[in-house]
């Protein structure tokens, strides 16, 4: 078959911003996509499409999103989302384990990223339906994830493989890359299975962007412990580690949070993996505005601890430790309208009750007294005296609990009341491949650089420990991506 100059191995958006860094470079690029075209795009096609990055003031937000009205303008509060926040939010949420040089290479390039990708003819939006809240008259942005594509996640995905193919870059569906090909020189190409057959494709470099080993259950269950395998997984079937292992093999350094995933509150009677007819809906993120219980009819998380975007990507862990692996979400009509979109969804388990008892008779699973016993215990504790507001961490707390809840509490006890049951959802692992964090060349398990390979996407590892702020996945994909794509350019 024809040698390219550069292999992307992936058909996400890690890999076609490889892919387009490799041919800006003026290489010729190669794309293999193990997925049929159909679900083609990895879990890039099942994302919201949010990016986090960091920026100055609303001018920043002019120049990303030049289709925004002036009426638009006047009525929206996008703040501000400064380098020193976005490096602080990364070492809270990872408990200061991040490294710090992939770290600084994520934040310090996202917006010039994002830039970018918007010259080449990607197209972004504030986030209006699920990051802001109208108050006053005016939206209000929080959290510091302010921009989406156009189109979501599948948006992006099109209009990536769009800008890749008018940019000449080859792209070839449903070839799964088996191994790399190694000389003394270093990597030099792949070999691929295709319609049965298996080919040797050379290249001076290979970029390595197909994800982590969120759908391979051996791999979970060795690694993140017993019990993942019960896990749904939210996105693409085909990420089962094929990229991890084959770096493996060739002496990569395996590096960062190995027994670590984003996991979040996934609908009970969701599909094993993602279904791309319901995207991102099966989430169900509007916890913070209610309370969770699981099968003792308890609470066991903090669910104002903090905003969704900080909290959201842990809690899927916790969810599965308990018993039967799952638990319900309580709402009163107080907080419904402020529920997330996902919440009204035709393929949604939810229950309503007249009343907490009427509740209580269908959350399936629950003990129905310990958890009348709990929403009574909770009620009595909620500090009713400091005002409510869901734009800001407003300190409305409870008082005496054995897990307080900080900010967001309410009284549950305006009917009709809604439940819905969720489990665990996985999205993807932290354990990946230690790469160079200026070039994203991969390094072996001699702490040398591995000549022609290189990795960006969910397969690099360091990054992410513990927890995950909302956005910044599709942002490392870019980042490291282009900077891949780039440096594989030049070997």
């Amino acid at each position: 078959m024809t040698d390219f100059d550069v292999i992307v191995v992936g058909g996400g958006n890690a890999a076609f911003c490889a892919a387009l860094a490799a041919r800006e470079s003026g290489s010729s690029v190669l794309v293999l996509e193990r997925a049929p075209l159909e679900v083609s795009g990895g879990n890039s096609r099942y994302t919201a499409g949010a990016f986090r990055f960091a920026y100055d003031d609303v001018g920043h937000i002019r120049e990303l999103c030049p289709e925004l009205s002036k009426e638009q303008l006047d009525i929206t509060d996008f703040g501000t989302y400064s380098t020193d926040q976005f490096f602080d939010d990364m070492y809270r949420l990872t408990r200061f384990r991040t490294d710090p040089d992939l770290c600084e290479t994520l934040v310090t390039k996202s917006r010039e990223t994002l830039t970018w990708l918007q010259k080449n003819g990607i197209r972004f939006m504030p986030i209006y339906g699920r990051q802001a809240f109208k108050h006053e008259g005016r939206f209000k942005f929080w959290g510091g994830l302010t921009l989406e594509s156009w189109g979501g996640g599948p948006g992006l995905v099109d209009g990536e493989t769009d800008l890749a193919r008018k940019a000449g870059i080859e792209i070839r569906y449903g070839a799964r890359v088996l191994s790399l090909i190694q000389s003394e020189s270093g990597v030099n190409g792949v070999k691929v299975k295709m319609e049965g057959k298996t080919h040797e494709i050379k290249s001076r470099g290979v970029v390595l962007a197909c994800g982590g080993f969120e759908s391979n259950t051996e791999w979970r269950t060795r690694y993140l412990g017993p019990g993942w395998e019960m896990a749904k997984v939210r996105g693409t079937s085909f990420n089962t580690g094929d990229g991890i292992r084959m770096a493996l093999e060739v002496g990569a350094s395996p590096y960062g949070n190995w027994s670590g995933c984003h996991a979040v509150g996934w609908d009970y009677n969701a599909p094993e993996f993602g279904d791309l007819t319901v995207g991102d809906g099966f989430q169900k993120h509007s916890y913070p505005f209610g309370i969770m219980v699981n099968a003792t009819g308890r609470r066991f998380v903090d669910e104002g601890a903090d905003f969704r975007n900080y909290t959201y990507a842990k809690y899927g862990r916790v969810i599965l430790e308990q018993p039967d692996q799952f638990a319900w979400q309580v709402f009163d009509q107080k907080v419904t309208h402020l529920l997330r979109d996902e919440y009204r969804i035709r393929r949604v388990s939810k229950v309503t009750g007249a009343t907490l008892a009427d509740l209580a008779d269908k959350m399936e699973g629950v003990d129905k007294q310990g958890f009348l016993d709990e929403i009574q215990h909770y009620n009595n504790a909620v500090q009713q005296n400091i005002k409510f507001d869901p734009n800001v961490k407003d300190g409305r707390g409870t008082e005496e609990l054995e897990i307080n809840k900080t900010n967001w509490a309410n009284t549950i006890d305006e009917g009709p009341f809604e439940a819905f049951h969720i489990t665990c959802g996985i999205t993807f692992t932290f354990g990946g491949l230690r790469v160079d964090p200026k070039t994203s060349q991969v390094i072996s398990d001699d702490l040398e650089p591995i000549p022609g390979l290189f990795a960006a996407g969910e397969l690099v590892g360091g990054l992410f420990y513990f927890n995950y702020p909302g956005g910044t996945g599709l942002m490392s994909g870019s980042v490291f991506g282009r900077q891949a794509g780039s440096c594989a350019a030049k070997t």
